[in-house]
């Protein structure tokens, strides 16, 4: 079911896609955790909870929480509680990097409030895309034992929504950082160093949503591929 078919070009183009994809991946991972550790070594004016709280406050978000969670970035925003959790490392941490990414989740606060269209798309299609995903492969290897082409492509379908769902992620992610470093410019008296090296961190977490993006899309694509094979 999973074999590649060299001789066919499209099987031989996803093939190196997937390798290449494979190391960009690996590579941005690295790349977050390196770089994250780096700039963390760059004293700040502010800690993670007064980035984050300085920019809520002025966006007149006060009623948002700030609470400190375990683990090592991982740091979110969770609109139905209205809260955003900062991890160890940055919650009351004195860093450039700190301050990126508690930036950055007051970001996705921001976004919410003031209705930024992509993550209201987002969010409403979180429950399809987790059924769809959850069922995906399901579906394939049972339209494959009863020679059902119309089940198995449901179940293609079922996983592009993941693909789908991670493009959407795109915009989301790259705005929420985008805002970030612009509010830290107008309401804190960070220095261009300290911005600049807040920056580097988001940008690198970026990359890690680009790898997720191109991987379910090249995973999409082969399956449709197998099953179109299937068909023939």
């Amino acid at each position: 079911m999973y074999y590649y078919d060299f001789s066919n070009p499209a099987d031989a183009v996803i093939a190196i896609a997937f390798i290449v994809v494979m190391i960009f991946s690996v590579w941005a991972q690295t790349s977050v955790s390196s770089t994250f550790k780096k700039n963390s070594k760059i004293a700040s004016r502010l800690n993670g909870y007064e980035a984050a709280r300085m920019i809520l406050d002025k966006n007149g978000l006060n009623h948002i929480r700030i609470e400190r969670v375990a683990g090592q970035l991982t740091d979110h925003f969770d609109p139905k509680a209205n809260v955003i959790r900062l991890s160890e490392a940055v919650y009351d941490q004195y860093t450039a990097a700190a301050v990126g990414v508690a930036a950055h989740e007051a970001g996705h606060a921001v976004q919410h409030a003031t209705g930024y269209f992509p993550i209201q798309v987002r969010t409403a299609i979180v429950p399809i895309c987790n059924y769809g995903s959850m069922l995906a492969m399901p579906l394939i290897l049972i339209g494959f034992f009863l020679n059902s082409y119309e089940l198995a492509f449901a179940g293609v379908i079922g996983y592009g929504l993941l693909a789908f769902f991670q493009f959407v992620t795109l915009p989301v992610e790259f705005n929420a950082s985008s805002r970030a470093i612009a509010l830290l410019k107008d309401y804190s008296t960070m220095s261009n160093d300290e911005i600049s090296a807040s920056r580097k961190v988001l940008t690198a977490a970026a990359m890690t949503y680009v790898a997720a993006f191109a991987a379910s899309t090249l995973q999409f694509l082969r399956l449709l591929l197998i099953v179109m094979r299937r068909k023939d």
